[in-house]
């Protein structure tokens, strides 16, 4: 179990309720777009997708778009279950496991690049402890998908 300071915890809940349903289904979106570009070989798992060729065809892939509001439903849950991730998250891990085959350093380089996208978005007002705080939040997330994989 994660033990979460009580700034922690207000830090994370302030973030995610700055990330309204759309506006944060746009920014996980963005924040998929590099990660999917910059790391090609992480479309291997999305080859249902169709075209994901090139920048243009990532940016405008309406899949792409539609995993994003799943992932961010996700994260919504785990900002819901702080006191229990790893159990929350324990099917998704059992599905990106066994199912999906993902390898898990993919979540962290997703991870990495949402962090990248929420920070451009808040600007100023994600300072480094409040930085700390979501890293933090992230790597449990990150640590609770890759569970079944040890």
């Amino acid at each position: 179990m994660v033990a979460w300071t009580d700034a922690e915890r207000k830090a994370i809940q302030d973030i995610w309720g700055k990330l309204k349903p759309a506006a944060g289904q746009k920014l996980f979106t963005i924040a998929r777009i590099p990660c999917l570009i910059v790391y090609p070989w992480t479309q291997r798992y999305f080859s249902s997708f169709g075209s994901l060729s090139d920048a243009a065809a990532i940016k405008s892939n309406k899949k792409v778009a539609a995993h994003g509001e799943v992932v961010l439903k996700g994260l919504g849950l785990a900002v819901k279950n702080m006191d229990n991730i790893k159990a929350t998250y324990a099917p998704l891990s059992v599905l990106h496991s066994e199912k999906l085959h993902v390898d898990p350093d993919n979540f962290r380089l997703l991870g990495d690049c949402f962090t990248i996208v929420v920070a451009a978005h808040l600007g100023r007002a994600f300072t480094a402890d409040i930085q700390a705080a979501w890293q933090k939040f992230v790597a449990v997330v990150i640590a609770a998908l890759a569970k079944q994989y040890h």
